[in-house]
């Protein structure tokens, strides 16, 4: 079985991300056989990508409200691990990033979930990661989808993408506040033990 450098390496070298390498950009992600709690989101932001750090921007900031975690333990615990859809920035969109690339989390995330035999928690963060991982199994809507969280546990725990874009979601949908992040940060809770 690869390592976790070895696969970097590998995907540092793919053809397909030859455009990322020439920008000098590694590919963002974190796994560790130590950790117990996953996080699957869609794509490295433009200042985690510059900076080469997951999640280093508001919406880090937020989603380490909602786990309950500082920024500490979120970098140094190894229990945190960080897989998005694709490794590398996308690009701007109309409306906020670009989504991630097709093929790449199918082609990549098999091995490197192979490093992480312990995690006990798989955050789904967005409306890509819902969709990856749970196919047909999710609900028409993104809300329906994180309104009933309960139904994909213990195996995942679908979220919203904590994203600034995503502020008016929060305000029109308060139960997430009151009844989604208590219950997610329990679990996390139980999962840094």
């Amino acid at each position: 079985m690869p390592t976790a450098a070895e696969l970097k390496v590998a995907i540092r070298n793919d053809p397909e991300n030859a455009a990322f390498t020439a920008k000098g950009w590694d590919p963002l992600f974190h796994v560790l056989p130590s950790a117990t709690i996953l996080v699957i989101s869609q794509a490295p932001g433009r200042v985690a990508q510059t900076t080469a750090t997951y999640f280093n921007d508001a919406s880090g900031d937020r989603l380490r409200d909602w786990m309950g975690v500082s920024r500490e333990q979120f970098y140094d615990s190894d229990k945190v691990a960080v897989m998005p859809l694709d490794f590398y920035y996308p690009g701007k969109g109309k409306s906020g990033d670009l989504p991630p690339r097709k093929g790449f989390a199918a082609k990549w995330h098999q091995p490197l979930l192979a490093l992480m035999p312990n995690v006990q928690l798989t955050l789904l963060v967005g409306q890509y990661a819902i969709k990856a991982y749970l196919g047909k199994r999710r609900y028409k809507t993104l809300t329906a989808t994180v309104r009933h969280y309960d139904e994909y546990l213990p195996d995942y725990f679908p979220l919203v993408h904590p994203s600034p874009l995503n502020y008016g979601w929060q305000k029109r949908n308060p139960w997430f506040q009151t009844d989604v992040v208590p219950e997610l940060q329990q679990r996390v809770q139980r999962a840094f033990r």
